[in-house]
């Protein structure tokens, strides 16, 4: 996540966009080591750069 973003940035909508991609890579993880996330490590990216835009744009 990005230095200056905190949970209490993202709204609900999102919270529960990336709790629930959370668990799914964590679901993932426990098939092994040689099991790709990066799809869902880009989708969460994409939630993060959404609402680190939100922030800067309300300074």
């Amino acid at each position: 996540m990005a230095d200056d973003i905190r949970f209490s940035d993202f709204t609900t909508g999102e919270k529960l966009r990336v709790a629930a991609l959370t668990a799914r890579m964590a679901k993932r993880g426990l098939a092994g080591d040689g099991v790709d996330i990066s799809d869902l490590k880009r989708k969460v990216e994409r939630i993060e750069r959404q609402a680190q835009r939100r922030k800067t744009k309300k300074k």
